[in-house]
């Protein structure tokens, strides 16, 4: 086949999109361009939508809600739809896991989960800044889309025999990455342990003005 220059006819594989942007729910800017780094948490979160296959040919669907200062994955959901419900129970778990205040901007892409009503209603409710992704600019939740790909290559990820086996497997890795895993973008400590150093620090600040 080389020799007569031929080139085996391969099948793309199918991909699911967990993007849909093009609806009629309206937009929100990108408000990631106009704001400082966080220099605490719950300032910053960004979420997104990765899927996950299953051996029987089906896929099944992750959203995550991650806060930019610390890195820490502190909402997420895994189900076999990635309908604006998915993504409606990941922010959810965030809320009650962090109780953050006011005015903490919430970045995604331009998908139609993020701008469905009841969404746009909790954000509200939360007194949380909501901002997007500009149009057909991927680079715009890179933070996302580095997140999926350490978790991916790191899981070694293949489909997996079932739901309840695909569960099991992100459970623990969201763990591993929060308490455990090292990261390099802050300076080499995991999640937890950079929170509680600035918890600490801003503990002793606050003794030290007084």
């Amino acid at each position: 086949m080389v020799e007569m220059d031929l080139v085996a006819i391969q099948p793309r594989s199918f991909r699911p999109r967990t993007t849909h942007s093009r609806h009629h729910l309206g937009y929100s800017p990108n408000r990631l361009l106009s704001e400082p780094p966080p220099d605490d948490i719950n300032r910053i979160w960004v979420a997104d939508i990765t899927y996950i296959p299953l051996k029987s040919g089906r896929f099944v669907y992750l959203a995550l809600v991650m806060d930019l200062f610390s890195r820490r994955i502190v909402g997420w959901k895994l189900d076999d739809n990635m309908g604006a419900s998915l993504v409606l129970a990941a922010l959810r778990r965030a809320i009650t896991q962090r109780q953050p205040g006011a005015d903490l901007v919430h970045h995604s892409d331009r998908g139609g989960q993020y701008a469905a009503g009841d969404y746009r209603q909790v954000l509200t409710r939360s007194h949380m800044r909501q901002s997007m992704s500009r149009k057909s600019d991927c680079y715009d939740n890179t933070f996302m889309e580095s997140c999926f790909g350490t978790i991916k290559r790191e899981l070694e990820m293949t489909p997996y025999e079932h739901f309840p086996e695909a569960l099991r497997s992100v459970v623990q890795y969201i763990t591993y990455y929060n308490i455990s895993r090292r990261h390099s973008s802050i300076a080499y400590l995991s999640p937890a342990q950079l929170e509680r150093q600035h918890a600490q620090k801003k503990r002793k600040t606050l003794i030290q003005n007084r």
